[in-house]
């Protein structure tokens, strides 16, 4: 209906700008760390290995608070519970400028997983409020793009502010972790003022437009609403499954790619807008292959395919990682990995709803992030015993093979297709 596509369309405008801006600044926090390693694991005295286990176990305290917290959005509301969860992440991101050694950087990095558990698939339950399902992956996409787009923003940044070395006494990557820190904690003041929980407490929508998103959201079928529902639903699994593979590779490229590009010569500032490239181009394709899947209305061959697509990459990178075609490949696995992202976080909402969707999302994505801390200490690990990128880049590739064969599965269960 028209004055639903006008009332979906005055919604999105208004919230999807603001909540990427949100995740450019959750997802920098996040992954910085890969840019303070260039100079921060020389200071602190870490391996590799070491680093590797330091910058995934953040997803030990994200998949251990995960569930609760979503619950407790849907509890409490969006505006009040994301104000506290960005506050608390940005303080925690500063003051990782701070630490003086491995202990002190687990224990910080632990810390930022609790914070920042909620953030991610509140905002995804938050989008359940807003559109249908028959529009989730093109909304999900412009959202998810925040991913891509922080490191092609972050990436430059970083590398710039690592050039702060020496002003006042303090180290480049002490800059880092303050200076990104400090947009969280801003930010979270904006999100009181300016975010509603939900459309009934949106001011800027007129009644009837209210009245048409209710219209369109009431046609949802196939829910499910208690909590245990969520959690003890088969498919969730499979969906924590796909997810895991998925990010293995997201955070294990992302927190390792600046350290291979710079050792392919490049200088700390350099790294930095080489890093961006590959992020700036999946940014574009991921926002149109979402548009994709709503446009046919498919999703599970729009997660396998560009799955696999990455699966390539990854592989080609680790056979060409002496080349500069390797940047080539991991800039192929890059649009992979991420253009799946927007159709997957469509699907959980085709069998979920209510309390089941918030314990459900939840938990596909805390199971899912624990690939997190698998992907860079993989890494980590092949390269402190080998001393090449090329089996951790491998073993990343295993994992998208695992997810697409996986979705490809879950998409002819009967009990899937409803």
């Amino acid at each position: 209906m028209a004055d639903e596509q006008r009332a979906f369309a005055k919604a999105g405008a208004r919230l999807i700008p603001f909540l990427v801006l949100l995740f450019v600044v959750n997802y920098i926090d996040r992954v910085n760390v890969g840019f303070a390693a260039l100079s921060m694991n020389r200071d602190l005295g870490l391996t590799d290995e070491q680093f590797g286990y330091a910058a995934g176990i953040f997803f030990f305290g994200y998949f251990l608070f995960e569930v609760p917290a979503n619950v407790m959005l849907e509890r409490f509301g969006a505006r009040r519970w994301l104000f506290t969860i960005l506050l608390a992440w940005g303080i925690i991101s500063s003051a990782t400028a701070l630490v003086t050694g491995a202990a002190g950087f687990n224990a910080l990095r632990f810390a930022l997983g609790v914070a920042e558990s909620g953030f991610f698939p509140g905002i995804i339950l938050y989008l359940t409020y807003w559109f249908p399902p028959e529009l989730r992956a093109r909304f999900g996409a412009l959202f998810l793009a925040a991913i891509p787009l922080s490191s092609v923003i972050g990436a430059p940044i970083s590398g710039e502010i690592l050039r702060l070395g020496g002003v006042l006494g303090l180290k480049g990557w002490q800059w880092l972790f303050m200076l990104e820190g400090l947009p969280a904690c801003l930010l979270a003041f904006a999100i009181l003022a300016t975010l509603p929980d939900g459309p009934a407490d949106a001011r800027w929508l007129r009644a009837d437009e209210k009245t048409a998103i209710a219209r369109a959201l009431a046609r949802e079928t196939h829910v499910r609403h208690s909590l245990w529902a969520g959690l003890s639903d088969p498919r969730v699994w499979v969906l924590s499954l796909i997810y895991f593979g998925i990010v293995m590779s997201v955070y294990g490229v992302n927190f390792w790619l600046p350290q291979i590009v710079h050792a392919r010569g490049f200088s700390v500032a350099q790294s930095g807008f080489v890093v961006a490239v590959p992020y700036l181009i999946s940014t574009v394709l991921m926002i149109a292959w979402g548009r994709s899947s709503d446009a046919f209305g498919e999703r599970i061959w729009h997660v396998a395919i560009p799955a696999l697509a990455a699966a390539v990459g990854l592989v080609g990178a680790a056979l060409t990682q002496f080349d500069m075609a390797s940047l080539y490949f991991l800039t192929l696995a890059a649009v992979g990995i991420y253009a799946a992202l927007a159709p997957f976080w469509s699907l959980p909402s085709r069998f979920l709803g209510g309390t089941a969707a918030a314990g459900g999302i939840a938990l596909i994505n805390a199971i899912g992030n624990l690939g997190g801390f698998f992907g860079p200490a993989v890494m980590g690990f092949f390269k402190h015993h080998t001393g090449s990128y090329a089996t951790g880049l491998e073993a990343l590739a295993g994992g998208m093979v695992i997810a697409a064969i996986a979705v490809v599965l879950l998409g002819r269960n009967r009990a899937f297709r409803g």
